[in-house]
C-alpha cells in the first residue's frame, strides 16, 4: 500500500470521525438521547458504530460536495488558476437545481449499498460552503426517498462546523 493511499485513509478515516461526533453532540442535544463510544469499522460494515442510548447504532457517513472541484478545495488539494475561477464563479451563482440534483444522486447512490448490519443511519454531511440549513430546509420536500435503501434514518448535518441537523427521511 503507497504512502499516498494511507495518508488519504487516514484523512477520510478523520472526516467521518468529525462528522460522527458533531452529529451525535446536536443529536444528543435536540433529543436528550445519549449517543456515545464512536469505533470505527472495517469494510462490509457502515463506517461508523455507536451506542444510542444502549442500542448499538451504525452509521454511513457520507459528504456532500458541489463538485469535485469544490471538493479538492474543501480537501486542501492544489488548485491550479482554471480551478481557482470556477470555484470563484459557484460562489458567485450557486444553483439550486446542482443541489437537488447532486444530493439526490448522493442518496441514489447510497441506498445501492448493503450492510453487515441490524441499525444502519445515513449521516450526509453538508462540506459545501455554498449551501447551508436554510437552502436544505428548502429543498427538502422535493428529494425522493429511494424506493429500496438499508438505513432506517437519513439524516443531514447541513453545515460543515455548525450542523443544522436536518432529518431527511
Amino acid at each position: 500500500m503507497s504512502k499516498e493511499l494511507r495518508t488519504s485513509e487516514i484523512e477520510k478515516i478523520a472526516l467521518e470521525h468529525d462528522a460522527v461526533k458533531l452529529f451525535l453532540r446536536q443529536y444528543e442535544q435536540e433529543f436528550g438521547t445519549p449517543m456515545r463510544h464512536i469505533w470505527h469499522n472495517e469494510p462490509n460494515r457502515p463506517d461508523v458504530s455507536c451506542y444510542q442510548g444502549n442500542e448499538q447504532l451504525d452509521i454511513e457517513v457520507a459528504h456532500f460536495y458541489a463538485s469535485e472541484t469544490e471538493a479538492m478545495a474543501v480537501l486542501g488539494r492544489e488548485l491550479g488558476l482554471h480551478l481557482q475561477h470556477e470555484l470563484a464563479e459557484m460562489a458567485w451563482a450557486p444553483d439550486k437545481d446542482q443541489l437537488k440534483v447532486g444530493l439526490q444522486r448522493l442518496l441514489n447512490q447510497k441506498a445501492k449499498k448493503r450492510y453487515q448490519s441490524e441499525r444502519v443511519w445515513l449521516l450526509i454531511r453538508n462540506a459545501s460552503p455554498l449551501y447551508h440549513l436554510y437552502d436544505f430546509t428548502k429543498l427538502k420536500s422535493v428529494w425522493s426517498e429511494p424506493d429500496e435503501h438499508p438505513f432506517e434514518q437519513i439524516w443531514l448535518l447541513c453545515d460543515f462546523h455548525e450542523g443544522g441537523l436536518l432529518r431527511l427521511f
